[in-house]
């Protein structure tokens, strides 16, 4: 009886976790296609500036731009999820099994 009235974590839960990778699937398909704007519209600029755009400059920038959105955007996926999910209260709450903390300061 006091294993089920523990807090669960939810990411153990397979309904949930799918359901949190299927949201996180679907936020990172809009951040592709946002970093692929980025990128267009980055050598767009380039192109109307007058830059030259040897093989070089396209590659560099076209990694550089559609990297720095993908990870942003992952990462941001990531909290949404972590967040969404109510794992983040569950590291809030949890205590170890024995009881034991590894903070052995007095508790207000």
């Amino acid at each position: 009886m006091e294993a089920m009235s523990k807090p669960r974590n939810h990411l153990s839960d397979p309904q949930q976790a799918a359901r949190a990778w299927l949201r996180f699937r679907w936020i990172m398909r809009w951040v592709i296609a946002t970093a692929m704007l980025a990128v267009a519209a980055a050598l767009l600029y380039l192109w109307a500036d007058g830059s030259p755009l040897t093989v070089a400059v396209v590659i560099a920038t076209s990694a550089g731009v559609a990297l720095s959105v993908l990870l942003a955007g992952a990462l941001m996926a990531l909290i949404f999820m972590s967040s969404g999910t109510g794992h983040d209260e569950d590291v809030a709450h949890f205590e170890p099994e024995d009881g034991s903390r590894w903070d052995r300061r007095p508790r207000d």
